[in-house]
C-alpha cells in the first residue's frame, strides 16, 4: 500500500479544525425561572370597621416589635384599638417620644426592623403574603422629621421576583439542579422527592419565599426558589438553598440586587 505524505501545513490545518470543533460543542441550555406573583401587589388597606375603631380608640393595645434604646427608636404592632381587634393591621413608629401610626401596614408574622443611625433611617419588613410554605415580605424605609416618621421607600415583592428571575438561571440533569447567577454556576442540589413524577419542564419558580435579614445591619433579601414537579401544583422546597443579596432602590425607583450568596438548604414553615 502506498504511504501517504501530507505537507506540514495540512497537518496543522487538520489539528486546528479538530480543536475548533471540540471548542464549539453545544453550550448548556440555561433556563430562567418563572414567577409565581403575576403582578405588583396592591398596598394593604385595613377593613373599614377596623379603620373606624382605630379612629375612635382612646388607647391602642400595642406589642413591641423592635427597640433601640440607645437611639430612642422603637416599633410596635397594634393588637387592639379599644376593644376591637385590628386583624393584623397597624404599626407604630416612635423616635424621641414622637409617635407616628401607620394603620395600613400589617403586623403579622413578627415584622423585623433595624435603625440605621448613620443615615437616621429605619428599615422595616412586614408580611405581604403568608400561608403554608409561603412567606412573602414587603420592605419599607422610614425617615424622621422633628414631628413624625414618613415612608420614603417601599419595595414590592413583585419587583424582587422580577430581579431574581433576571439574575438567576438553572439547568437540570437527572435529579440534579444547578443554579447560576449571571450565567455562572453557584451551586448544585440533588432532588430527593421521588413520588411526584419527576421535575417539570419549568422546574424552578420564584415568588413564594421572599423575606429579609437585618442581622448584619443593612437589609439583605432572602429568596428560596421552589421546585415544580410533573404531578401536583404545589412547589417544593426540601432541597433548595436560600439566595441572599444586598438590595437597593435608587431615587428613580430602579431596584438592584447584588452580592448574591448561597446559604444552606432551608425548609420554610
Amino acid at each position: 500500500m502506498k504511504q501517504m505524505h501530507y505537507p506540514i501545513w495540512c497537518l496543522l490545518a487538520l489539528c486546528l479544525t479538530i480543536a475548533t470543533f471540540s471548542s464549539c460543542k453545544k453550550e448548556v441550555e440555561l433556563k430562567s425561572p418563572n414567577g409565581t406573583i403575576e403582578e405588583p401587589l396592591a398596598e394593604d388597606t385595613l377593613p373599614d370597621h377596623v379603620k373606624k375603631a382605630m379612629a375612635n380608640a382612646l388607647k391602642y393595645h400595642e406589642f413591641e416589635l423592635f427597640s433601640d434604646t440607645a437611639n430612642n427608636v422603637s416599633v410596635s404592632g397594634i393588637g387592639e384599638a379599644g376593644q376591637q381587634s385590628t386583624e393584623g393591621f397597624g404599626i407604630v413608629v416612635v423616635k424621641n417620644a414622637v409617635s407616628t401610626t401607620f394603620p395600613n401596614i400589617r403586623n403579622t408574622r413578627q415584622p423585623k426592623a433595624f435603625y440605621d443611625k448613620a443615615n437616621d433611617e429605619l428599615w422595616l419588613s412586614t408580611s405581604a403574603m403568608e400561608g403554608t410554605n409561603i412567606q412573602v415580605e414587603r420592605l419599607y424605609k422610614f425617615r424622621f422629621t422633628q414631628d413624625s416618621a414618613a415612608i420614603v421607600t417601599t419595595i414590592d415583592p413583585y419587583d424582587v421576583q422580577s430581579s431574581f428571575c433576571h439574575l438567576l438561571q438553572y439547568t437540570t440533569e437527572g435529579e440534579d439542579i444547578t443554579l447560576y447567577i449571571d450565567r455562572q454556576p453557584v451551586t448544585t442540589v440533588t432532588n430527593t422527592v421521588t413520588d411526584m413524577g419527576g421535575l417539570d419542564d419549568n422546574a424552578i419558580w420564584i415568588g413564594e419565599n421572599i423575606t429579609y435579614d437585618f442581622s448584619n445591619g443593612q437589609p439583605r433579601v432572602c429568596v428560596i426558589p421552589g421546585v415544580k414537579f410533573v404531578t401536583g401544583l404545589v412547589l417544593h422546597y426540601e432541597d433548595m438553598p436560600t439566595l441572599t443579596g444586598t438590595i437597593e432602590k435608587d431615587d428613580s425607583g430602579t431596584l438592584s440586587v447584588s452580592d448574591i450568596k448561597v446559604e444552606n438548604p432551608s425548609n420554610p414553615q
